[in-house]
């Protein structure tokens, strides 16, 4: 059957209208993407800082005689640093600006990073590493408001997904390069080198970022798209209006709960298998690389499960507890990690975890604006960020008395594996239907 005349026009007329889409999008412009590349950069040269510690532990013990006590001690002041400066950073950088705030950001985790090559002490690695953390925590706060300024609403999880994905390409990259610098130059070149390379980062992040509407490449066409969205009157959340809402609790208690894993996986991993398996530094490459590709995959898989659960028309409640409940469910198999005699089995199992991590820390992020309105969001990412961070300086000090006392990480997965159900469980009784926060400001 033919299409009737008034078909036809429809039909042209939708053809259209796409094709005047695209050609828009086309001529809007691109440099709030290279905004974007710049954020996943430092996002990456972020976690290659943070880690090349845990892959360097091994040596750094043997070198300088630490317990896994004393590592613990050095990991747990890293922890510190960043819960307070979660806190402090934030602020810092509201009154600085972006482009100065992550500036001097940036700046300090460089000079933290190579100042560990000139120290020997546990006392000196632990001030260097108080350093890094406090750096460090300005990078999240820093990107959250760049993608802020220099996206609309629509693009900005695009945005945000980008950039953070660096914090999965980062602990890819450092059992690619460390151990080949380690044997050719030693540990201390680590250090310099990665502090080397922020700085680096440094050097463009100054000539190209300004604001989007002092930034002379960009286009008027592309500054009425970043502006595209209704404006929003600007109000102050303090944070004693937050505090009273069972809301910020359930989030908060699952950071606490289940981010300590993850620092798990990045600081004591590479301990695990040199422990359990016998893997020297040249060998960790790439069975790391492999636990966290799974990570990546996860976090992927995370965000694209509870999304397609809510296109289904689910609730939102269903779909991101379901989505949670699939990924905790994924990391109970950590249990065995310790305790299978293979080591690619123990590498899946890890890479399972990673990967569970992730998902569930993409639904759990995402909790914060489903409860939360979106000028409160950057709040309660600094509130839920530091419970985080403690939760983090918690599994450091665990993990090195489990380990001085009994040699074995069988306790220590047990307690990583069953964090997420038991987290889950706890969101639930808070908060059963996700209902939005009632924030009563003036």
């Amino acid at each position: 059957m033919n299409p009737s005349p008034d078909q036809a026009a429809t039909v042209a007329n939708s053809a259209e209208t796409e094709q005047q889409k695209s050609l828009l999008h086309a001529a809007v412009g691109h440099w709030r993407w290279i905004i974007c590349g710049l954020l996943f950069f430092a996002t990456t040269f972020n976690y290659i800082d943070r880690q090349v510690i845990g892959l360097l532990e091994p040596t750094l013990k043997r070198e300088l005689n630490w317990s896994d006590l004393d590592y613990a001690h050095i990991i747990l002041m890293f922890q510190f640093a960043y819960a307070i400066g979660y806190l402090i950073m934030g602020p810092m950088i509201d009154r600085l600006g972006t482009r100065k705030g992550y500036t001097v950001s940036a700046l300090i985790w460089s000079f933290a990073a190579m100042a560990h090559a000139a120290v020997r002490t546990v006392t000196g690695f632990s001030a260097a590493r108080f350093a890094l953390g406090f750096g460090e925590s300005g990078s999240f706060p820093a990107s959250i408001k760049t993608v802020a300024e220099w996206f609309p609403r629509k693009e900005r999880a695009l945005a945000t997904a980008i950039f953070n994905s660096g914090t999965n390409l980062g602990p890819i990259v450092v059992p690619i390069i460390i151990p080949w610098i380690t044997i050719r130059y030693g540990w201390q070149w680590c250090f310099i080198l990665t502090g080397l390379i922020n700085l680096c980062w440094i050097i463009p992040w100054l000539l190209i970022y300004r604001p989007p509407e002092d930034h002379k490449s960009v286009s008027p066409a592309e500054l009425a798209y970043i502006r595209s969205d209704p404006s929003e009157r600007p109000v102050k959340i303090p944070w004693a209006s937050l505090l009273p809402h069972r809301q910020l609790w359930a989030i908060a208690i699952g950071k606490f709960l289940t981010d300590p894993v993850w620092w798990l996986f990045l600081f004591w991993v590479p301990d695990f298998l040199h422990r359990a398996h016998g893997l020297s530094l040249l060998e960790l490459g790439l069975p790391l690389v492999v636990i966290y590709v799974g990570a990546t995959v996860g976090s992927l898989f995370g965000g694209w499960l509870s999304g397609a659960l809510l296109s289904r028309g689910w609730s939102c409640n269903a779909a991101r507890k379901t989505a949670m409940f699939v990924c905790a469910c994924g990391a109970v198999p950590i249990v065995m990690a310790s305790r299978v005699s293979s080591l690619w089995a123990a590498v899946g199992i890890l890479a399972l975890s990673t990967a569970s991590h992730q998902g569930w820390s993409a639904n759990l992020f995402t909790l914060s604006s489903d409860m939360f309105p979106r000028r409160a969001v950057g709040s309660v990412t600094g509130v839920i960020g530091t419970a985080g961070a403690c939760g983090g300086m918690l599994i450091a000090e665990v993990t090195g008395l489990l380990l001085q006392k009994t040699g074995s990480y069988n306790l220590i997965f047990a307690i990583a594996a069953g964090a997420y159900l038991t987290a889950l469980l706890v969101i639930h009784l808070i908060v059963p239907r996700l209902e939005p926060a009632n924030l009563d400001v003036a």
